[in-house]
């Protein structure tokens, strides 16, 4: 019989253990309090019960599953030698040997893949786990591995886990029905303030220099010049209630029109990825600065669509791109640049340990910042980014173990530092170097400090943008997601009462 070690369970792991045991269930707890825990619980009663089984365990990335196998080797008696990794980087044919082990921890692609090539049923499976379950949506692995998992098991019963499945009633819904969820489990911050790190939260707002706003207002002059010419295809929203939402919309619903052959409707694609290139180039100036908007445009001339053609003969953006580029040659910077140094100097002078999490959503932001950040001689800036944009698996885990370990203080990254990862030692301070509308990508985020111990939050917003909406979009979305959650949390207690 297999047994947790080293580790006792707290009385909300075990109330959410007691659902599990027999109802495929959506557990929902902030980021830092177990929900790893509750896998291991579920995982040893589905083995001990079902003991010819195994169970798989996916997470989106390799050092996301490389901590669960930590996790499940520290915290187990099942032998290390049936605890496996399994991942692309693994050859197909030594993959098949591996998946007779008790405990398989693997991307989803990856038992996607063998599924389809026949390398892999989930017979013998006695649960299904599945990590930062809110990507269960679309074409995501999740789906398909759930719905093979549900047809071909002999003891089916799926474990969902996150601390952000969205915002409407609408994104749950279809989280559930894509994994076949029948219960609901969910704890909040309120709920477990006992169990957490006091995190303290500042919003900081910067201005844009006067020569930057000059650079905004050309960009918008054009914007609004081409959003009046909506008009023309019939579209009779005031121009200044458009948002960019309303404009990818409207582009789908043109889209789906193409086989008409009708040319107010090749106009109106036009004039849509127009209006959102535009729009772009806002938002990178407004958010990240000069060098990113500076590639945008160089990028932009090399393109041979029409639209990309009508936006670069216009007039106030052939100013816009040669003050671009005059005040690139001025060097200067976006001022959250210069917020973000001044802050960690004087967290450093109170603390010369203190460690960083810095997000921002663009690589060459991020590349930006690392460059700007190390030319401080007491600050040491690394960046974790994804296997697409430059680091393989092997370097993504070990940069987290050197940040771990104290070898530089400031880590810089994309989504791939949101989901999951638990930094030994954490963070003593997370900033936002921009605000995402993303209520799911928000609380991912806030969840990287306070873990095991106080931690301060910063979010850094340009005055006057967009990044104001972004912020009450995100905050409103967290609310009505907590509040959906235990509307759902009730009734299905209720209904499995009555069962």
């Amino acid at each position: 019989m297999y047994a947790i070690k080293d580790l006792i369970p707290r009385e909300y792991q075990n109330e959410i253990f007691e659902t599990t045991k027999s109802n495929s269930t959506l557990v929902c707890l902030p980021t830092g309090t177990g929900k790893t825990i509750n896998i291991i619980l579920l995982a040893l009663e589905r083995l001990n019960k079902f003991q010819d089984s195994s169970v798989a365990i996916v997470s989106p990335t390799k050092p996301l599953n490389a901590q669960h196998v930590k996790t499940f080797n520290e915290h187990t008696t099942i032998p290390k030698e049936e605890i496996v990794l399994v991942t692309g980087g693994t050859k197909p044919e030594k993959r098949i040997g591996l998946y007779n082990k008790k405990i398989i921890i693997a991307t989803p692609q990856t038992l996607k893949e063998d599924i389809i090539n026949s390398r892999l049923i989930f017979k013998n499976f006695s649960l299904l786990a599945i990590d930062e379950a809110h990507r269960a949506v679309g074409n995501y692995s999740y789906t398909f591995l759930a719905e093979k998992y549900s047809q071909e098991s002999n003891y089916p019963l799926i474990l969902a886990l996150t601390a952000s499945p969205g915002g409407t009633k609408v994104k749950i819904e279809e989280i559930k029905n894509n994994l076949h969820i029948g219960a609901v489990e969910i704890r909040t911050e309120e709920n477990l303030q006992q169990h957490m790190q006091e995190k303290q939260t500042i919003w900081l707002e910067v201005e844009l220099p006067e020569e930057m706003k000059q650079l905004q207002s050309l960009i918008k002059s054009a914007y609004k010049e081409k959003l009046n010419d909506l008009k023309k295809i019939g579209f009779t929203k005031p121009i200044s209630l458009i948002t960019k939402k309303d404009l990818l919309i409207l582009q789908q619903q043109l889209r789906k029109n193409l086989s008409k052959k009708n040319p107010s409707t090749f106009y109106g694609i036009s004039l849509t990825a127009l209006l959102i290139k535009i729009d772009y180039a806002s938002e990178l100036l407004e958010t990240q600065g000069l060098q990113p908007l500076y590639e945008f445009w160089s990028k932009l001339s090399q393109e041979e669509t029409k639209a990309a053609k009508i936006i670069l003969n216009m007039e106030n953006i052939q100013q816009a791109i040669l003050l671009t580029n005059k005040l690139r040659e001025k060097d200067i910077k976006h001022p959250k640049l210069y917020m973000l140094r001044g802050i960690i100097r004087k967290e450093l002078e109170k603390n010369r340990n203190s460690k960083f999490i810095i997000f921002a959503n663009y690589r060459k932001t991020i590349e930006e910042i690392m460059d700007f950040l190390n030319k401080e001689k007491e600050i040491r800036a690394e960046k974790l980014i994804g296997q697409r944009a430059g680091l393989t698996q092997k370097q993504q885990i070990a940069t987290i173990e050197d940040f771990s370990m104290s070898k530089f203080n400031v880590l810089i990254g994309t989504s791939i530092i949101e989901e999951g990862l638990d930094i030994q030692g954490g963070a003593d301070l997370a900033i936002f170097y921009d605000i995402v509308p993303s209520e799911i990508r928000a609380i991912q985020r806030k969840g990287r400090v306070g873990r095991t111990k106080t931690g301060k939050i910063i979010f850094l917003i340009t005055n006057n943008t967009r990044e104001q909406g972004y912020r009450w979009s995100a905050h409103h979305k967290e609310k009505t997601m907590k509040k959906t959650l235990m509307i759902m949390q009730k009734e299905t207690q209720t209904s499995l009462t009555l069962d």
